[in-house]
């Protein structure tokens, strides 16, 4: 069997981990691997301040608290996209407002999102699907036009960039995931990137249950105290001993992953070209992380088939996001602004083929002559 995904594993993870038990004696939250995870994402990225959390989840919760988003508050993103994006908005009692994405690369379609702006709207968030970026020049200018915040769900962005910026970097605020799914990954966690120096004192305050610790620890007070609404969004750790391990090899995961995917392009054009599947489309100016490769069958019917025909043939493929809208919850808490043209249609063609850090070239071939058996 060809699993789906594999978890990445460089070699000195545990090693790391070692250290931090035995050597370090630290293994609650902001030891440091933490710190040193913190300042691989600033010099890498360029961000003002990253600070690493338990989870992309927490990461975007976190910035809804320093957008001050509030009850009645509307925010406008993409309806296909995991819960979270959603979830870290709905806690804080918004609505949020989905617009219809774009069928080639399954972002928001930044041409459908001013139209969605109302005097309740207080941010976009944009997702940027499989590490590819969304038209961020675009969405930026709508956010300064409205006075919006911009949050930017990155979760599958690490290492990718738009017009030569980390993804992450280019709104108020970027959410990182480190989830055992992604190219880099820490078990569970995640990062938050703060690109204005002036919001760093607050989100370290919110990180740490809403106490001024940080500056304690730094000696810059004799105490600390509660000074804000907050909660506990550290890691162990040990968990960022795992995650620095592999951010220290992160370029050969980057090419080894990139190897496949270019691999997964070449051998599956001829179909795409007979017109049997589509392939991932990939903007100028956008540089991506090879964090998916999907292809699009005819429909749902077909994808379902093919689904069905790889796992026949030892291979793990699965489909991805039900829109939000159309999940209970989705209809509970959000609307959906326009007309549904692609979300839909476009997620049920959708089919995510195995990609990790170490798929041998062998099995991606036999993937892409698995996949030409079916529509032969």
């Amino acid at each position: 069997m060809i699993d789906f995904n594999v978890p990445p594993y460089v070699g000195t993870e545990l090693k790391y981990v070692e250290e931090a038990v035995a050597v370090n004696h630290k293994i609650c939250g902001d030891g440091p691997f933490t710190h040193r995870c913190n300042a691989w994402l600033e010099q890498k990225t360029g961000t003002a301040k990253a600070l690493l959390t338990t989870s992309c989840t927490h990461a975007t919760e976190m910035a809804a608290l320093l957008a001050d988003i509030r009850e009645g508050d509307e925010v406008i993103m993409p309806s296909y996209t995991f819960v979270s994006t959603a979830d870290a908005f709905v806690l804080r009692g918004a609505v949020p407002v989905f617009v219809d994405i774009r069928p080639d690369t399954m972002n928001i379609d930044e041409k459908k999102i001013e139209a969605a702006v109302t005097e309740r709207t207080r941010a976009i968030v944009p997702v940027h699907y499989a590490g590819v970026s969304c038209e961020m020049d675009v969405i930026m200018d709508i956010a300064k036009k409205y006075h919006l915040h911009v949050i930017e769900d990155a979760a599958q962005g690490v290492m990718s960039t738009y017009k030569g910026k980390q993804l992450g970097t280019i709104g108020d605020y970027g959410c990182y995931s480190f989830h055992e799914t992604k190219n880099y990954s820490m078990g569970e966690g995640g990062a938050l990137l703060i690109r204005d120096p002036e919001n760093v004192e607050r989100a370290e305050i919110i990180r740490e249950k809403g106490t001024n610790r940080a500056k304690f620890f730094r000696g810059q007070i004799d105490k600390y105290t509660w000074v804000d609404a907050g909660s506990s969004y550290l890691p162990g750790d040990m968990n960022a001993a795992y995650l620095l391990a592999q951010l220290d090899m992160a370029d050969a995961i980057f090419e080894d992953r990139m190897r496949s995917w270019n691999l997964y392009q070449e051998l599956l054009t001829p179909l795409a070209k007979a017109g049997k599947i589509e392939l991932p489309f990939i903007p100028e100016g956008c540089n991506h992380n090879a964090h998916m490769f999907y292809v699009k069958a005819k429909d749902i019917e077909e994808r379902s088939a093919l689904i069905r025909f790889l796992k026949e043939h030892g291979i793990q493929a699965v489909f991805h996001y039900i829109p939000l809208h159309s999940a209970p919850a989705g209809q509970r808490f959000g609307r959906f602004h326009g007309e549904d043209i692609y979300t839909t249609k476009e997620s049920e063609r959708l089919l995510r083929l195995p990609m990790y850090y170490g798929l041998k070239e062998e099995q991606v071939q036999y993937i892409a002559e698995t996949i030409e058996e079916f529509y032969a």
